[in-house]
């Protein structure tokens, strides 16, 4: 049977494992919306640039 500090062992393991799996799940969904968002903006930015160049 199970001592008390394996079981603090299993489940500290446990902690750390679905800590690794929420912050793969958050970087996985997250990262990739924040760069579309921001790379867009900046191709924004650009064609407002160009066309208030174009317009002078």
């Amino acid at each position: 049977m199970f001592e008390f500090q394996q079981y603090l062992g299993f489940l500290l393991f446990l902690t750390i494992l679905t800590i690794g799996f929420w912050l793969m799940i958050f970087l996985a969904s997250f990262v990739p919306y924040w760069l579309g968002g921001a790379i867009s903006e900046l191709i924004k930015e650009k064609r407002n640039k160009n066309k208030e160049a174009k317009g002078k």
